[in-house]
């Protein structure tokens, strides 16, 4: 491609010879279909046959000077070719998603999307569940659910046994040292395994907790024991600090925590019970604090995902989590059901360097349900004409 500058007019070459006179651009193919319509006033002669550079005499009639010849732009690359992008880019980073026992809960998902993005992916699953999901794992039994965008599988470095009850085995009472279910396993305390973690890797960039449980769920608060309402504390939110408090010192600076919560925080929930509620605005009061602290000591990021209602086996076992589907579907800014994958895209957008000044922030995946005050599937609402999704 060659480019031509007359008059102070630079025109791009591109297999065409296209002559520049006056400001004004001609195009002798375009230029030839107009000799017919121009003949009857004079005639438009354009010489072609020496090199364009040797000054090639044009004439142009006097009432056709004011016409604007019009040139369609070449576009310098192709039409098919990727288009420029903001891509999520984890190549070499390492995570460590805590609390993965299956392939259809959040944490799977986060771990898929972080997967996806090029990170190394490391799992702790919880004790009494590490024999089948390791089972599962090599029997191929997830296999449809680790193909990625780009059909590959998520590859899992390693599986870790661990329980984010415990902090370290002096903690650990002797009813659960010789539970049959925790027999085989070892260094599964929150202390053991970031010790395992950093013999095995040396560091990590990305920590997820997706993890929590309320032995007393189904029970209101008002009926909650002292023993349910701690042991819900204790397992979905100090699990929490426990984690990070260890994994911090082996995280490299710039890395990124992140965690899952429930409007249950800051709105009543019927039936989401057992302490269960509190220990998720515990979580998130939590996730402000430690923003601050890990940011200022360590230079870590600490967020938290409000994620919408999910039929993973762990909401199931809660009794009423369909009902709480279909109140989101039909109360939500947009009618659908949240999936899995989308709360795993957010995640995987809040540990990279594309939301690097993000931090001490509950981000809501939820089809916006979080914004409303009212359900306006009541019938109170009907002479309102909401639009419906179809």
């Amino acid at each position: 491609m060659a480019t031509l500058t007359t008059a102070g007019v630079a025109t791009a070459m591109t297999g065409r010879r296209i002559i520049t006179f006056r400001h004004k651009v001609f195009d002798p193919v375009m230029t030839a279909s107009l000799s017919t319509r121009m003949a009857s006033t004079t005639s438009l002669t354009i010489s072609l046959s020496k090199p364009l550079f040797h000054k090639p005499m044009i004439i142009v009639p006097l009432k056709c000077r004011r016409t604007i010849i019009p040139v369609r732009a070449m576009s310098s690359t192709n039409e098919t070719s990727p288009l420029p992008g903001l891509p999520i880019d984890l190549r070499g980073k390492r995570a460590f998603v805590a609390g993965v026992a299956d392939d259809n809960g959040y944490g799977w998902a986060i771990a898929k999307s972080l997967a996806a993005a090029g990170a190394e992916i490391l799992l702790g699953t919880w004790v009494p569940a590490l024999n089948i999901f390791e089972s599962s794992l090599r029997r191929g039994k997830f296999d449809k659910s680790r193909v990625l965008p780009d059909g590959s599988l998520m590859e899992i470095t390693k599986v870790y046994p661990m329980d984010a009850v415990f902090d370290c085995p002096e903690d650990v009472p002797e009813d659960i040292k010789t539970n049959k279910r925790y027999a085989g396993s070892s260094n599964w305390t929150v202390k053991e395994l970031a010790e395992s973690v950093k013999q095995d890797f040396g560091s990590i960039d990305i920590l997820v907790h997706s993890l929590a449980n309320g032995p007393e769920v189904v029970k209101p608060l008002l009926e909650t024991s002292r023993n349910g309402y701690l042991a819900a504390i204790s397992a979905s939110s100090y699990s929490f600090i426990s984690l990070l408090q260890n994994f911090i010192p082996i995280m490299n600076p710039g890395g990124a925590t992140i965690s899952l919560t429930y409007i249950a925080s800051e709105r009543i929930i019927p039936g989401y019970g057992g302490g269960m509620s509190s220990a998720k605005a515990a979580l998130e009061s939590d996730t402000r604090v430690l923003a601050f602290e890990a940011g200022r000591k360590h230079k870590i990021r600490v967020n938290t995902i409000s994620a919408g209602p999910l039929r993973s086996r762990a909401a199931k076992a809660i009794g009423f989590i369909d009902m709480m589907i279909d109140y989101s579907s039909a109360n939500a800014p947009l009618q659908k059901e949240v999936t899995a994958e989308e709360v795993g895209n957010a995640a995987a957008f809040l540990v990279s360097p594309l939301a690097s000044a993000i931090t001490g922030t509950v981000v809501y995946v939820d089809n916006g349900l979080n914004a409303m005050g009212v359900g306006v599937d009541s019938p109170l609402f009907e002479s309102l004409n909401i639009p419906k999704a179809n």
